[in-house]
This record gives C-alpha cells, sequence and structure tokens, in this order.
C-alpha cells in the first residue's frame, strides 16, 4: 500500500466511529472490530480476485460502504458503484468518501431494479440469499469479459451454515473458506462464495 492508501484506511476508521454515533451504520456492540469484521473482511474479495486496472464492481446493499468502500482504496485503478435503499446509509458512504478524496466510487440510493448499468462483478455482504441476489444482479454482470483471472460473476461474503441456501443456486458456484486466509476468531464461519456468469 501507498503512504496515501494507509492514510486513508486510517481515516475511515475515525470516520465510521465519529459517524456511528449519529447514525446507526454499523451494529453499536461492532464498532470496535471496525478494522477486523469490516475492513479486513470487506478486502478479502481483494485477496480472492486480486482486480486488474479498470475492472469494474456494483456494491449491491452497500449499507454504509462494505466492501465497496474498503476496496475501492486498496484498488485505485478500478471502478466502484455503491448501491442502497436506505437513503442514510448511502449518505455516510457518501461522505466518507469525499472525505478521504475517493475518486474511483460512485453511488446510487435506491433499488438494483433502478441500475441499468453493466460490471464485472457484482459484490455483497450478506445482503440477502444467493438465489435471490443471482435473480436480481446478474443482468448487471457484463457479458464483455475483464480478463481477470475468474470470469465476471458474482461474489459474495456470508457467514454460518449456508448448505440450504447454496441448494436453491442451480448453478455452478465455488466456496472458499476466508478461515484459510485470516486467523482471526470472526473469520472461523466466514465464507466467500464465487459465481461466474
Amino acid at each position: 500500500m501507498t503512504d496515501h492508501q494507509t492514510m486513508q484506511f486510517e481515516k475511515i476508521m475515525k470516520l465510521y466511529g465519529e459517524w456511528n454515533e449519529k447514525i446507526n451504520v454499523i451494529s453499536r456492540k461492532d464498532i470496535d472490530n471496525l478494522e477486523t469484521n469490516h475492513i479486513l473482511h470487506s478486502l478479502s474479495i481483494g485477496k480472492f480476485l486480486n482486480p486488474r486496472s479498470r475492472t469494474s464492481f456494483i456494491d449491491v446493499g452497500t449499507g454504509g460502504g462494505f466492501p465497496g468502500i474498503p476496496m475501492a482504496i486498496m484498488y485505485p485503478a478500478c471502478r466502484f458503484h455503491l448501491i442502497d435503499r436506505i437513503g442514510k446509509k448511502i449518505k455516510v458512504a457518501t461522505s466518507i468518501a469525499e472525505e478521504i478524496g475517493l475518486k474511483n466510487v460512485t453511488f446510487q440510493h435506491g433499488d438494483l431494479g433502478e441500475c441499468h448499468q453493466k460490471f464485472d462483478y457484482v459484490i455483497s455482504r450478506a445482503v440477502m440469499s444467493l438465489p435471490d441476489l443471482l435473480k436480481i444482479s446478474r443482468r448487471n454482470v457484463s457479458g464483455k469479459q475483464s480478463g481477470n483471472a475468474y470470469p465476471n460473476g458474482i461474489i459474495v461474503l456470508k457467514g454460518g451454515d449456508l448448505r440450504d441456501e447454496l441448494k436453491g443456486v442451480g448453478i455452478e458456484y465455488f466456496v472458499e473458506d476466508l478461515s484459510l486466509w485470516f486467523k482471526e476468531d470472526y473469520f472461523a464461519t466466514k465464507k466467500l462464495i464465487y459465481v461466474p456468469i
């Protein structure tokens, strides 16, 4: 990471704490674990994909900006569009991005059905069941391949027992246990699921 990226990560640690005092962006009991449970968790997408420059992402149900903002900091040559139905959360994410000088993010308050753009990858953090996310988001995945190690598709971060949920996917998918990469207790049951489209 560059010094600028390090500064941006340090700043978001402070800014999320300040915003959380006003608006419950992150669970109050979880704000002290921001670095591991939210930032590092978000960055596991980058560890999996290591995206090339100009790769585009849409973060569905971003809330206060996860996983989109940490990914945008780590990968400044990629493009991120963050969307959420809850206006106050998009307001927080937008403000934080502006305060740290992120230039590679755009924001949308609304429903995914209102977004007609195409992206290389749809990313999300436990927003809804994977079969439901596939139904509403696969049309947002670009058919033109981005040249990354994995074909364009959907990448989600989830936790717990996913067996029943994954039965409903109906197409090929890949599951990575995040505990293989990260030793913190938080990651013991966390998984990354990738669905090529």
